[in-house]
């Protein structure tokens, strides 16, 4: 039995530890200029450890993303909203209904990327005509090894719907057995 190797450790850009950065800038250009590299920091680490929803307050409190305790600097719940809505605004994350806004999906693929890669591994795997049910799709052997293995249900579902616009898949069933044809 092989084990795989350990996963390698996020490497933050230098701006992770430089004061400033995790306090929000006055000036408009270095603000926005703030905003791009903040946003591209969690999109870089949502995707180094493959997470696809984010807690606002508990990644506050217990994640590395947004406190480096080095320089002992924190964000504050304001600045971490102002990067998400930043995010949000470039169409890379949303806010989950259910949860008061403290749930946000981070998308470091769009539900839209995400579909192109499922559409790719369907033709690639000659699945067309197939009727595959969502688990089958997340945890299935047939996926292991593919780009979406794992990922979280709700963007998979946000994807499959993509494919179903694109007239290239139906969803149907219940909501613990979907099944998805692709044609």
């Amino acid at each position: 039995m092989s084990s795989s190797p350990p996963p390698q450790p996020f490497k933050f850009p230098r701006e992770h530890s430089f004061p400033p950065f995790f306090t929000p800038q006055t000036n408009l250009t270095t603000h926005h200029a703030q905003q791009t590299k903040w946003s591209s920091l969690v999109l870089s680490y949502c995707r180094h450890h493959r997470i696809f929803k984010l807690s606002l307050s508990d990644s506050l409190s217990q994640s590395d993303l947004f406190h480096n305790q080095q320089i002992n600097r924190r964000l504050s719940p304001q600045h971490q909203r102002s990067i998400i809505d930043f995010l949000r605004k470039e169409g890379r994350a949303e806010y989950q209904k259910e949860n008061g806004g403290d749930l946000v999906y981070i998308y470091w693929r769009t539900p839209e990327e995400w579909a192109g890669i499922i559409e790719s591994w369907i033709e690639e795997t000659a699945q067309k005509g197939q009727v595959l049910t969502v688990y089958e799709l997340l945890e299935g052997e047939n996926t292991r090894g593919s780009e979406f293995y794992g990922m979280d249900r709700e963007v998979l579902i946000k994807a499959l719907n993509v494919l179903v616009k694109r007239g290239k898949a139906q969803i149907f069933g219940q909501e613990d057995s979907l099944g998805v044809k692709f044609f």
